[in-house]
């Protein structure tokens, strides 16, 4: 099992709350770390890209209903009621935008990114790198709870 290491994960909680805040101007209050203990998404809408390079990892950004439709109301400037295809996008989207400031912040390590995958649905199994043990970031915002869930290997040679 590799180790928690806080290289890892410092770059992922600095890009979650820049990137909300920056990019749907909503503020963010993170909780302490966890151990995930399954690998069912907390949260209906997730979105999922994998990392490798010199390390191989998962990274979920998943949410609560009511913040995706806030966010991507937010992102697309027009009010979303329901979760479809333009939400989902937009939650892809912000997914990509998490990854991709923290990957700059690891760029040691050389990684490139998968495209994003969304899916919503409750009760979802997510696998991350084998000998990974995932860790889980809770946050909370005025509009609802969201986690990322974070797991990375040393990659095998």
């Amino acid at each position: 099992m590799s180790l928690i290491r806080v290289e890892f994960i410092n770059p992922f909680v600095s890009a979650v709350s820049k990137t909300f805040e920056t990019m749907v101007n909503i503020k963010v209050t993170r909780s302490a770390p966890v151990l995930k203990e399954n690998l069912r998404t907390l949260y209906p809408v997730s979105g999922i890209i994998g990392l490798s390079g010199s390390i191989v990892g998962t990274v979920i950004l998943t949410m609560s209903e009511p913040l995706a439709l806030k966010a991507a109301s937010l992102m697309l400037m027009d009010e979303m009621q329901t979760v479809n295809d333009d939400v989902l996008d937009a939650i892809g989207e912000l997914t990509n935008m998490v990854a991709g400031n923290a990957k700059a912040q690891l760029e040691e390590y050389k990684l490139s990114l998968s495209l994003p995958n969304v899916i919503f649905g409750t009760d979802m199994e997510i696998y991350f790198p084998e000998q990974s043990q995932p860790i889980t970031i809770p946050f909370s915002t005025e509009f609802g709870p969201f986690a990322i869930d974070v797991g990375f290997s040393d990659r095998k040679e």
